[in-house]
């Protein structure tokens, strides 16, 4: 079965994300590797930042009990002041930030040959959208954009702040962008809600021409592969940010056609 949307299903962007971001991440490396053999090879890499802010995303893509439950492993002993007591009590007492550490897969295109890092294809998740995040990941790209390295940016998440900032950059639900190596341009494409998703550039070492990667493709065969309808109800409104009338009308009408 296949998400009942044209494009990006926004149901995907809940709990479901970790999976959906992990799943995607490895589909696209799989399409990408008999396109770019044996000159290039497709790798994933994983690495680990943390959320310090997790409350703005409980109920969205944390389990509330999952989260409930680290407050409870981490909890100290309270600390109480008696009416009596030798010392003055504090004014307040502010609770110390919780932080939960997010595995985050990024696929590299490598020469095959040298092992060198040519592109990287990120798949944003919450936390790179976000302070303190939001300011490390933008840190990011600019160190791969001075090594020479081919950026390509994949955002299917409506909440959060895009780490590129442009007047020019077009208002939509989700946004694709590429930063080529050696080029100070950014490729924009921009994607609404009842548009379908494109067909993305790879871009590889010159002379050799860019490869296609088809990012609907790869979300059908995440959503079959993985049986996502049966983790879906979609009587239920999406994961925020809300739409709008017109647009809750557009996808009532989608899930009873």
């Amino acid at each position: 079965m296949k998400s009942p949307f044209p494009g990006m299903d926004p149901y995907l962007e809940g709990y479901l994300w970790p999976d959906v971001h992990n799943r995607l991440a490895a589909v696209i490396s799989e399409l990408l590797t008999p396109r770019i053999a044996p000159k290039y090879v497709a790798r994933i890499e994983l690495y680990t930042v943390t959320d310090n802010a997790p409350e703005s995303e409980i109920g969205i893509m944390y389990p509330d009990v999952e989260v409930l439950m680290r407050k409870v492993e981490t909890k100290e002993p309270e600390v109480t002041y008696p009416k009596n007591a030798a010392v003055t009590a504090p004014t307040v007492v502010i609770p110390g930030e919780l932080s939960i550490p997010v595995r985050i897969p990024v696929v590299e295109i490598r020469d095959a040959a040298k092992n060198k890092l040519i592109t990287a294809i990120e798949i944003l998740s919450p936390v790179n959208k976000k302070p303190p995040g939001l300011e490390r990941y933008r840190e990011k790209r600019l160190e791969l954009h001075r090594a020479g390295v081919h950026l390509l940016e994949i955002d299917l998440l409506r909440r959060g702040t895009r780490p590129f900032k442009h007047p020019q950059l077009p208002q939509a639900h989700y946004i694709m962008t590429l930063l080529r190596a050696a080029t100070a341009q950014t490729e924009v494409w921009a994607v609404n809600l009842k548009e379908p998703l494109p067909v993305l550039p790879v871009p590889l070492l010159s002379p050799d021409p860019d490869v296609p990667l088809d990012l609907r493709q790869a979300l059908d065969l995440i959503y079959e592969r993985s049986k996502y309808e049966l983790s879906i109800d979609y009587k239920k409104e999406p994961p925020p940010p809300a739409f709008s009338a017109e647009e809750r009308a557009w996808m009532q009408g989608l899930k009873n056609g």
